[in-house]
């Protein structure tokens, strides 16, 4: 089985809401990006890497662990 079949099987255990998390971790994977360029965002950096996290929690948990 090749990776691309594997990765399919993987994503196919993921519900929308999975998949939803996954797209805000990446618009915070983005922010925190975006951060490292002085002055675009005032945000402390701290919030976007916390977000990131808990986004993040559910849909790798779903993705390498959760068994058929």
């Amino acid at each position: 089985m090749n990776l691309i079949n594997k990765m399919n099987k993987r994503v196919e255990h993921m519900s929308v809401f999975d998949l939803k998390l996954t797209q805000w971790a990446t618009l915070f994977i983005a922010f925190i990006i975006a951060k490292l360029f002085p002055k675009i965002l005032n945000i402390n950096i701290w919030w976007f890497v916390g977000l990131f996290m808990l986004c993040l929690i559910k849909p790798v948990y779903v993705f390498y662990f959760k068994k058929s």
